[in-house]
């Protein structure tokens, strides 16, 4: 349990170092074009998916999202007793990488986000995101860490085009944009709606798997 729980700390926070240190970058090198700040994002994170998931699938299943965690342990993939530290860990190594991604650009380590999503559209878009990501989880995780990786960061990079919220996707990534103003963040005000929905979608795709569209993960210990 202590090496997972570690790797699931060290994942979940270096992705979100990812998430925000490219949108800081890309905000500062794409002279206002957002189409081309947002590419470069979506290219960063996509790529270190794949890393992290790959790097650390074998000691923790690399979760790395408080939403997967909570459709594993409904699937029996994850022991009950392990979910809440689980998720307690995804969320501190969250708010560590935003500061740490903060710091590398001579930020505050932390500042509330400013910027808005605007509208019922973007919550829809946070739970149709986790949705079909908690369901490439599932299917994925049934064949290989190989394909779980390519299988997230494919439906991540492609949902951060067609989901107006830009695919969040996860509660504990959802707390660090919070506390980063920057390209990446989402006012506090708006964060509450979003991770409701995050677990709605993530509920949604269980139900879908259990109605026995994709065969059952197998059961293991973290």
């Amino acid at each position: 349990m202590r090496s997972a729980l570690v790797a699931e700390a060290l994942g979940t926070g270096l992705l979100v170092t990812a998430v925000v240190g490219s949108g800081i970058m890309a905000e500062r090198l794409s002279g206002g074009n957002a189409a081309l700040a947002l590419l470069c994002n979506t290219l960063a994170t996509g790529a270190t998916l794949v890393a992290l998931i790959l790097t650390f699938a074998p000691a923790s299943g690399a979760h790395f999202n408080p939403a997967v965690s909570l459709a594993l342990a409904a699937r029996r993939a994850l022991p009950w007793r392990a979910l809440a530290p689980y998720v307690a860990v995804q969320c501190v190594g969250a708010v560590l990488g935003a500061a740490l991604a903060h710091a590398m650009f001579g930020l505050p380590l932390l500042s509330l986000a400013t910027r808005e999503p605007g509208g019922l559209g973007q919550v829809l878009a946070e739970c149709v995101a986790t949705f079909g990501l908690v369901l490439v989880v599932i299917g994925g995780s049934r064949r290989s860490p190989l394909a779980a990786a390519l299988g997230v960061a494919a439906w991540i990079s492609g949902a951060y085009w067609f989901t107006s919220s830009t695919s969040f996707a996860n509660p504990a990534v959802t707390l660090a944009r919070m506390l980063s103003d920057s390209f990446a963040g989402i006012r506090p005000a708006n964060a509450p709606l979003f991770v409701l929905a995050q677990l709605a979608g993530a509920a949604a795709a269980v139900l879908v798997a259990r109605l026995g569209l994709l065969a059952p993960v197998a059961q293991g210990r973290p």
